[in-house]
This record gives structure tokens, C-alpha cells and sequence, in this order.
């Protein structure tokens, strides 16, 4: 930092416009535990919002204030240090709000998507901040798509959910001639961190790191392939006549959804694999109050499962198994970047020290809000980080469901994806059909 810079943090400091705050736990894994540098743009996360009604540039930027005055995180951005990076967080802050009209052939969905990969593509300046950016683009006088990136360090995919619903709320107020502020949020982001970092003390901790060094040891990794680049994406679809019937295998197995899903998962992953023993990272919300699902903000943690598939096993009894090993591993979960200092693996470049492979049942609230004449609807785009190598995201959709997968093109070609995910779908149809078919037997039948 220059001595410029360096003074102006000093006086900014003293004067209360900055506050620094450590890094939460799960900003320490972006730094310390994973395969890409943070300010690579594959940490960057993009979703677009669908609205209706009519905007005004002014309306939307006023709006949008609102917001980033409530929202902490949209006030921050990151102080290098030589220990460790820390939170600087601002106490006013302007909106990163762009406004555009759409040419004619700009209009169609797939001219928006290109938009939106171009947004998403540029970096973030991690010390100026912001670290998001929001474009709206108008294709006709009432309806528009805002395309909102964010990076991974400040969001996850609920934090998306709680940003549509606070902007949906600001721009009402205004509509309605109310410009009083937001109440604030029950508890900003750096005190979520603090309470954090104040229950994962070292007696919390060691009984827990000793289930995991048990739990992971001797687990093979799939590939050792580093990854870079950015990650493409191939989506394929559950029926609904084959959801409800994975939902009805579930309940009548005493089995949640995704660990009925994860289990046909293993089973294809190791057919498509050759290999037995595989561990996959799934991300948890990671909010039990109510006053932290409020906030915007990397809350969410990774826990390692660990899958040993025994061919000589129905799969309802594979169910069974993975049902409890799944139950454990959340009940024995602790932040990720503690878990790889704890196992003591080097992170290194291009390699995520634990798993190769991501899985996620993505449930967290989705919020469709409207009244007369307004409505903001936010459809997730699984577009991914460069921290593992191939990743399966699942999204209802109804009874039906979206399997979106991720993965490198360097490593897996199109026609790799596609044949794990054929095999994927045929599990699931075959295990709805005979609960109690021998894996061997269902392997047998993948091709």
C-alpha cells in the first residue's frame, strides 16, 4: 500500500467512515483454503431478476440506496494484510447501479444471457470495492432483466433471495412517496462473524476435528486434475412424474430428498468413476437464527460426505446408510478453512484440499414478490466457482427438477456430461421402479 493510501485509511479509520472487521469463516476459505485466487472472476456469482412494472433509473437508484445503506456487505470490500486479509467496511456508500436500453435484437433471451456473461466476466477490484455490480436492462416500457454480480465473498445463494425481497421493499416505499429508510437488519454481517468466531473455540472444535480426521482417512481423491477456467454448464431435466416418485422412495425410507438424491448420485459417480470411495462437498445455509436470514453475506459452509458404495447393497439399504452418514457429518460440522488447517493437507494451486466433487440440493428460499403493477421474480443461474472440478446442482422446480451441471472443459468433454448425467437419471428411475434392486445389478444396467 502506498504511503498516500495508507494515510488516507488512517484518517478514514479515525474518523469512522471505515471500520475493519477479520474475515469470517467462510470469507477465510475463499483465501486460505481454496484452489483459485479470490479475486478470480469465477468467484463472482451472477443471477438475473425478471421485473415487471414500470422503472425509472431514479426510482431504481433510490432504491437500491436503500438497500446498501441497510446491507452492510454492499459497503464493503477487503484490506490486504500481512497476516491476514481483513473486512473494510464503509459507512455510506453509492449504489453500483447501471441503467440500459436494449436494442431490438438485444431483447431475446439468449442476447441477455451473453449480457450477463459479459457482467459477470469482468473482476472486481477487491480493495476499491464495491464488490457487486447491478445492471438493469429494459426491454419494454414495464417489463426489464436486472443482472446482479456479486462476489462470492460478501453473497451466497440465499444472501440473493434477501436482496430481492429488500430491494422489492425499498422500491414499494418510494412508490408510495415513503423515503424513510429500511429497518436495519436484526444482525449485520460482521456481528454474524463475531458470534461465530466466538462459539467455534478450540473445546468445540477438537471433538469434532477428531470425527472428520477419522471420517476422511485414507479417502482417495477422484482426479488430480487442477482446474481452471471458467466452468461450462449442461442442464438436464427430472420429470415431474419422476420427482414425486423420488419423493415418495424418500418418505417411505424415512429419507430426506437429498440424501435420496446424493445416494443415486454415488451410485452413478462410481460407475462413471470405476471408483467405490468418493467424497463430495455440499454446501449448508449455515443461518439457524432468524435474525441471521436476514442478512446478506457469505454465510454458508461446505461439509465433506463421504460415500462408500458396497455393491452386495439394495438400495434402500444404501439409503439407509448414506441417510445416517449424512446426519452425522452435519451434526459433526465446522468451518471449512478450520477443517483443512485441522487435517493439516496444503491447499494447493488449482486443487481443493478435501474433494474434487460438488453436490447441492438447492433449497434455500427463492423469492417470487409482486403486487398490482410490480413484480420481481429471481431465477438462479448455476454458473459456478473454479474450486473443484465437477459439480451436480439440483433445483426444484415444482415436482420437477433441474440437474445443472458444472465442469470444466479442459478436463470433461459434452459428451462426458451428458453420459453421467443419463446415467444419473437412469438410477433414479431404476431405484423408484425396484427400491430394493442390488447395486451391483442397477450398475450393470448404466451405460
Amino acid at each position: 500500500m502506498s504511503e498516500d493510501n495508507r494515510a488516507r485509511l488512517k484518517q478514514w479509520l479515525a474518523s469512522g467512515e471505515i471500520r475493519l472487521q477479520p474475515l469470517s469463516f467462510p470469507q477465510r476459505e475463499l483465501w486460505e483454503a481454496a484452489p483459485v485466487p479470490a479475486a478470480d472472476v469465477s468467484n463472482n456469482i451472477c443471477a438475473l431478476i425478471q421485473v415487471r412494472g414500470l422503472l425509472t433509473p431514479q426510482g431504481s437508484e433510490a432504491a437500491l440506496q436503500k438497500v446498501v445503506d441497510r446491507q452492510e456487505v454492499l459497503r464493503l470490500s477487503i484490506l490486504p494484510g500481512k497476516a491476514q486479509p481483513m473486512q473494510m467496511i464503509r459507512r455510506t456508500a453509492v449504489p453500483a447501479l447501471r441503467f440500459h436500453e436494449l436494442s431490438p435484437e438485444q431483447r431475446e433471451p439468449e442476447a441477455i444471457e451473453e449480457l450477463a456473461r459479459e457482467i459477470a466476466s469482468r473482476p472486481f477490484d477487491l480493495v476499491q470495492g464495491p464488490l457487486y455490480r447491478a445492471e438493469v436492462f429494459r426491454r419494454s416500457a414495464d417489463e426489464h432483466v436486472l443482472v446482479l454480480v456479486i462476489h462470492h465473498a460478501i453473497a451466497d445463494g440465499w444472501t440473493l433471495g434477501v436482496f430481492v425481497q429488500d430491494l422489492f421493499a425499498s422500491y414499494m416505499q418510494g412508490v408510495r412517496g415513503n423515503h424513510a429508510a429500511l429497518p436495519p437488519v436484526p444482525q449485520t454481517y460482521s456481528q454474524w462473524g463475531a458470534a461465530e468466531r466466538a462459539f467455534w473455540q478450540p473445546a468445540v472444535l477438537a471433538p469434532r476435528v477428531e470425527f472428520w480426521r477419522t471420517h476422511l482417512a485414507g479417502a482417495p481423491r477422484l482426479w488430480n486434475t487442477a482446474v481452471s477456467g471458467e466452468m461450462k454448464r449442461c442442464v438436464t431435466q427430472v420429470s415431474g412424474e419422476l420427482g414425486r416418485a423420488v419423493r415418495e422412495l424418500a418418505r417411505r425410507n424415512g429419507a430426506t430428498l437429498f440424501t435420496t438424491l446424493l445416494t443415486a448420485f454415488q451410485i452413478a459417480l462410481s460407475k462413471w468413476t470405476g471408483q467405490d470411495d468418493i467424497v463430495v462437498g455440499t454446501p449448508v445455509a449455515n443461518r439457524s437464527t432468524q435474525a441471521a436470514r436476514e442478512t446478506m453475506g457469505y454465510c454458508s459452509g461446505i461439509v465433506p460426505l463421504r460415500g462408500q458404495i458396497d455393491r452386495t447393497r439394495s438400495f434402500a439399504e444404501s439409503l439407509h446408510a448414506v441417510h445416517e452418514t449424512t446426519v452425522e457429518s452435519f451434526a459433526n460440522a465446522i468451518p471449512f478453512a478450520e477443517l483443512v488447517r485441522a487435517l493439516g493437507g496444503a491447499t494447493l494451486p488449482g486443487h481443493n484440499p478435501i474433494f474434487e466433487v460438488r453436490f447441492a440440493l438447492q433449497n434455500h428460499p427463492i423469492p417470487d414478490v409482486a403486487v398490482p403493477g410490480l413484480s420481481l421474480q429471481l431465477r438462479m443461474r448455476s454458473t459456478g466457482t473454479a474450486r473443484f472440478n465437477l459439480a451436480c446442482e439440483i433445483n426444484e422446480e415444482g415436482e420437477a427438477m433441474e440437474v445443472a451441471w458444472l465442469f470444466h472443459a479442459d478436463q470433461f468433454s459434452l459428451a462426458d456430461i451428458a453420459q453421467v448425467g443419463r446415467m444419473y437419471l437412469d438410477v433414479l428411475a431404476g431405484v423408484c421402479q425396484s427400491p430394493e434392486i442390488l447395486t451391483a445389478a442397477l450398475m450393470t444396467t448404466l451405460r
